[in-house]
């Protein structure tokens, strides 16, 4: 493995651990990543000894390096040509039941690998001057990379009911790396699921997140479905599973239609909140579901209920309750905006209320939309995509003529009130909304001028004179 640690900052701690007498090791998801060939800017190394002096002392080598040290952790890190460094003092770990932090005490490497979480994470490569390069592989974690398995290198029971947070993470990897959990580790899973309830959201939504930008997030969802931990974690989710029969008659299993639709739009975008649109589009289904016996089974107002539901799914889960959640909110409240108009002849109108709703959200809906055809009918699923294609066309036109995305009237409360000396009242609101509507209607152009005349009109109609 020597001619693969090309990071001048192995050299650097090679020699440093050799002045000092200490042993040094790169461990854990670099390692694998370096193995597998993929990118990788996190380097984790172990010290048998003390990391903080040993980081302090590379510190001091390079020059001009702040080392960030967290004492209580006995971790200290820096960055380096690109990389973020991490020294730990090699450690042996004990756990309550009560609790995933455990009780450290200072350790050897093979007590450090033990408490690895997976085979494939228990890798370590020696920047020791006597074995330079050296791969240590105490659990067959090249053999497990080779034939793409996610293991435990102790009893899984013990390894998931000491920090149960691996339990997402086995899920995490098997997605991220196209690889399968283990049998007996799978099953281990299912039976420590309850432990999950232990650890924080915060963790959980970050395992959830890395899943979700996966190449094929839905491997995530089905595994989490399949060992029981999805109901604990997103029963929202959860609760899209299934089919209703009634007459003769049954709707698509959205659980496998959102799945379907997240994993098309991935194909597409690494927007990690486009993606939690795909995940939660359809999330009001199941409370909006109701069978009619004209129509079938229906599903109205899913998007407006599903977007109010929105809010409380980011608060549980500790994601960003700003612009993101509000993004998202957007999209799933609009995704049924452009198919509708698909099935009519698309008005100019139609197009201006999209895109001053949509604003600069308009692409990411038009994705979001096209994926979230999942027909089995490909003469169907094609009539739709042209159909797309038509409303792309229109968009392109209504915008390049009419300029409403992010649309702003071009009469503001401020000069309303200036005109007619009035203060803050309805007839502000009624005004500013009548010349909204109008523009939006295409009975006037967005500019200042037609705007200003029909406001004189209007205020006229309300019985409002100009100040003189």
């Amino acid at each position: 493995m020597r001619d693969k640690l090309t990071h001048p900052v192995f050299e650097l701690v090679s020699g440093i651990s050799h002045e000092k007498g200490v042993e040094s090791y790169v461990i854990g998801g670099y390692v694998r990543d370096l193995i597998l060939g993929r990118p990788s800017v996190d380097i984790d190394i172990v010290v048998v000894g003390s990391g903080i002096e040993l980081a302090e002392a590379v510190a001091r080598k390079i020059g001009k390096v702040k080392v960030n040290v967290f004492r209580n952790f006995g971790t200290a890190m820096l960055k380096y040509k690109g990389s973020d460094i991490e020294f730990v003092g090699a450690r042996r770990e004990s756990y309550r039941n009560d609790s995933r932090k455990p009780v450290v005490e200072d350790g050897s490497l093979q007590d450090d690998q033990n408490r690895r979480d997976f085979t494939i994470n228990a890798l370590a490569i020696s920047l020791n001057r006597e074995n330079y390069g050296e791969l240590l592989d105490p659990f067959g974690g090249m053999r497990d990379m080779e034939d793409r398995i996610i293991r435990t290198p102790l009893n899984p029971d013990t390894t998931y009911s000491d920090d149960p947070l691996r339990m997402m993470r086995a899920i995490r990897f098997a997605t991220q790396l196209d690889f399968q959990i283990e049998e007996e580790s799978l099953l281990s899973i299912r039976r420590n699921r309850e432990r999950i309830k232990i650890i924080s959201q915060e963790r959980i939504s970050e395992e959830l997140n890395k899943m979700l930008l996966s190449p094929r997030p839905s491997t995530g969802f089905f595994l989490m479905d399949d060992t029981g931990l999805l109901e604990l974690i997103f029963p929202e989710f959860e609760n899209l599973k299934g089919v209703n029969i009634m007459k003769g008659q049954a709707h698509k299993d959205n659980f496998y239609h959102t799945l379907e639709v997240l994993d098309k739009l991935s194909l597409k975008t690494d927007n990690l909140w486009l993606r939690w649109a795909a995940v939660l589009h359809d999330i009001a289904k199941p409370v909006t579901r109701k069978f009619e016996p004209a129509a079938g089974w229906t599903f109205h107002g899913h998007e407006t209920i599903g977007s109010r539901m929105v809010p409380s799914i980011f608060k549980r889960f500790r994601m960003p309750t700003g612009g993101p959640m509000k993004y998202v909110q957007k999209l799933v409240f609009l995704h049924l905006r452009p198919i509708a108009l698909t099935h009519e002849e698309v008005t100019d109108s139609a197009i201006r209320r999209l895109l001053f709703e949509a604003g600069d959200d308009i692409d990411d809906l038009m994705l979001l939309c096209e994926a979230d055809i999942t027909s089995k009918n490909d003469k169907r699923v094609k009539q739709y995509l042209n159909n797309f294609e038509l409303v792309r066309r229109k968009l392109k036109e209504v915008e390049e003529k009419d300029e409403v995305r992010n649309f702003q009237p071009p009469v503001t409360g401020e000069l309303i009130m200036e005109t007619f000396s009035i203060g803050p009242c309805r007839e502000v609101g009624m005004i500013k909304n009548a010349i909204k509507e109008a523009i939006l209607e295409g009975e006037i152009h967005n500019q200042h001028d037609e705007a200003f005349q029909l406001m004189l009109r209007l205020g006229g109609e309300l019985g409002l004179k100009r100040a003189e």
